[in-house]
């Protein structure tokens, strides 16, 4: 029952991360906004609820380091995507294509994520009421790092082929309105909000039935499962050409898991919420950090690295991902 159940939430949640990826494509046209920042925020907010959602139910239900886990453990899987996306769709050359102001998102990803590490290992003591400083410290730069996305211009890559300027107006009218996009993204989104409650439970019943533990669960097969929608609306945002949605996504969505777990203190209300988290899961932390910074110097080395149909950038993401995985497995972090 609980591999059905699985898999129907499964299929629920792809068609709604593909309609997600179209209608964010839409409001980024329509607003002109741009289609990086509604990757790298409008999108990621979205197809990160998953993370969201299974944080607050695994701090309701006691399991803080589920929480670590999954967030850590999705923001590691976020790069493996980046990696099989310049895989994927090697003749494209993903990363050659995107602005280079990714960047700045990449950076942020990062900068969170050492955060997070750091106050996991510092034991910060000071609180205002039931909330820890270094969770508003983490929400203050989130914040602050949100205005600067907004606020810089796009720095276009210069193996972007298809200027902005030349679109032509027929392709406006198979556009949806703005009206209808907004709708349709919100419809979307919330449709995920329902049925990923669903695929998180049959997903932690089946991993209950294998006998892992919980924490290496939540960096492995909770993280992938709550980051499906993300490989979903990358797929699609990419058969659209839409490439700084797609690549805007994985990295901002990097930066609301950190916000995420910055904001889980606010519900976790039995003390220090970073020194309830065991120490250990500080090695998740700084290997989702390690390929984030990867996938940073991938967004700005835009030179030639092929190794066949693989860019070498990709390749790391890829070998780091795996590689990290079994160290985990072999540290026991995260273990039953």
């Amino acid at each position: 029952m609980a591999w059905l159940t699985f898999c129907l939430s499964a299929a629920v949640i792809i068609a709604a991360a593909i309609k997600l990826a179209e209608y964010g494509d839409a409001i980024a046209y329509r607003t002109g906004l741009g289609q990086l920042f509604i990757g790298a925020l409008l999108l990621a907010g979205a197809t990160s609820a998953p993370e969201l959602l299974t944080m607050i139910s695994s701090i309701r239900q006691g399991h803080v380091d589920l929480t670590a886990g999954d967030l850590f453990g999705s923001s590691m899987f976020n790069m493996l995507l980046l990696g099989v996306l310049d895989i994927a769709f090697h003749q494209t050359r993903i990363l050659r294509r995107v602005a280079l102001r990714h960047a700045l998102t990449a950076s942020l990803g990062t900068l969170l994520t050492g955060m997070a590490v750091f106050f996991i290992l510092a034991d910060v003591k000071w609180m205002i009421g039931w909330i820890n400083v270094d969770s508003l410290v983490m929400i203050a730069v989130y914040v602050v790092g949100v205005w600067l996305l907004r606020r810089n211009p796009v720095t276009a890559s210069p193996l972007d082929a298809a200027p902005a300027a030349a679109e032509p107006e027929e392709e406006a009218a198979g556009i949806p309105s703005l009206r209808r996009a907004v709708i349709g993204f919100a419809a979307a989104t919330a449709v995920l909000v329902l049925v990923v409650p669903w695929m998180v439970r049959s997903g932690s019943q089946i991993a209950e039935q294998s006998g892992l533990g919980d924490g290496f669960v939540g960096i492995l097969l909770i993280a992938i499962v709550t980051s499906l929608p993300e490989l979903v609306a990358m797929i699609s945002a990419v058969r659209l050409r839409a490439y700084d949605i797609a690549v805007g996504n994985l990295f901002g969505s990097n930066i609301f898991n950190m916000f995420a777990l910055a904001t889980a203190d606010i519900v976790y209300t039995d003390g220090n919420f970073f020194d309830a988290i065991n120490p250990a899961f500080g090695l998740a932390g700084l290997l989702a950090m390690l390929l984030t910074t990867l996938g940073l110097i991938g967004n700005l080395a835009q030179v030639e690295r092929r190794i066949w149909i693989v860019e070498l950038d990709a390749l790391l993401l890829i070998l780091g991902y795996v590689l990290g995985m079994y160290l985990l497995y072999l540290r026991g972090v995260g273990g039953a």
